[in-house]
Parts: C-alpha cells; sequence; structure tokens
C-alpha cells in the first residue's frame, strides 16, 4: 500500500500536499504529461481558476483511462504564470481533486507556457499496488 508521510522532524506542508510518498515494490505507474486548461474540444477556459479545474479534470480523465483514480496520485508538479493566483490555483484544487488525496507536490511560477493565454500547466504520477 502507497504511505503518505510528514516527518515529524519537518514543517507542517503549507498545502493540500504530504512531504514524502513511498510506493510499494511491484506497483503500476502511470506519468500524465502536463495538463492545460484546455477542455475535450480544444477550447482553452478563461481564468486561472477555470483553467485550473480544467487541467486537474483532464488529469482524472487520463487516470480513468488507465483503470486509476485520485486516491493513486503520488505527485503533482505546477506550473503557474503569475504568483498571484496561488489562491485560484488552490481553490480549484480542492474542488476538484478534495482533501483526501495529498500527494507530494512542487509549485513552480514560471514566465510563461506554450501559449501567452494558458496560464498553468499540471503533470501529475500516479501508482497503483
Amino acid at each position: 500500500m502507497t504511505e503518505f508521510v510528514n516527518p515529524k522532524e519537518s514543517f507542517k506542508p503549507q498545502g493540500a500536499y504530504t512531504h514524502s510518498v513511498k510506493v510499494p515494490a511491484g506497483a503500476e505507474w502511470l506519468v500524465v504529461s502536463g495538463q492545460v486548461g484546455l477542455d475535450g474540444k480544444g477550447k482553452l477556459q478563461d481564468g486561472i481558476r477555470k483553467q485550473t479545474e480544467q487541467a486537474f479534470k483532464n488529469i482524472l480523465a487520463c487516470l480513468k483511462a488507465n483503470g486509476m483514480t485520485k486516491k493513486h496520485l503520488v505527485k503533482f508538479t505546477v506550473y503557474l504564470t503569475d504568483p498571484r493566483s496561488i489562491d485560484a490555483y488552490r481553490a480549484a484544487r480542492k474542488k476538484v481533486i478534495g482533501d483526501g488525496a495529498l500527494p507530494a507536490s512542487t509549485l513552480l511560477i514560471i514566465d510563461g507556457l506554450a501559449s501567452p493565454d494558458m496560464l498553468v500547466e499540471i503533470e501529475a504520477t500516479a501508482a497503483k499496488a
């Protein structure tokens, strides 16, 4: 079984994540390419909150297509183009992912993505024991 561990010697996570995730030997791994706020018709959603919600919905669709759910998430890497978007990102993550899944997570502020209209990109890794 996958273990989510916050060492007592470390600081309390500042958001919805866990400091470390231990995946057991023999687990099936899934790596999800960076997802942006494009819906199934290729339409980019408006604003950071809706783009983030769509990116997480895209991740959940990838999990489902591979026989996994959000409980199998072990890592997010998040790219935001504006540090003022962090609160909106967190609210969108909570809405779509909820509080039950606390994978390891890294959030980076970058200058830009593949299109100047894209405000967020999220990579995900999942493992199923």
